[in-house]
């Protein structure tokens, strides 16, 4: 069994990171009257994903470990959402909602197999 020493050893939080990027990079395209409204969102509920991992890994319990992996896990789904509506508002186009979604869909089944392997 490999020992994770370093939260950037973490595939699903590489992922996620990779994930944030990418939706900065979108987002910065989005009309500006939405700098305080969907732009905003997206961009907190991406940064979360990681972030929560993060907090999660240097939790000393794995119960409490486990609880930041599933806020992580909501703020995925909410980008989900926020991501169909900036397609949907034709804000990106249908092919840049597709490689987004994939990546999102990705980082979920990383996180879910990440979390399912800390518990004891």
């Amino acid at each position: 069994m490999v020992t994770i020493k370093k939260f950037t050893e973490i595939i699903a939080w590489q992922k996620a990171h990779e994930l944030a990027l990418s939706v900065y990079s979108i987002t910065s395209k989005f009309p500006r009257s939405e700098d305080f409204g969907l732009t905003s969102q997206m961009r907190r509920a991406t940064v979360s994903v990681p972030s929560n991992i993060v907090e999660g890994f240097k939790r000393k319990s794995v119960k409490d470990g486990v609880n930041f992996y599933n806020i992580a896990e909501g703020s995925l789904e909410e980008l989900k959402y926020q991501l169909l509506l900036s397609k949907d508002l034709k804000y990106i186009s249908d092919d840049a909602y597709k490689k987004v979604d994939n990546l999102a869909t990705e980082v979920g089944f990383l996180l879910f197999g990440w979390k399912k392997s800390q518990k004891i």
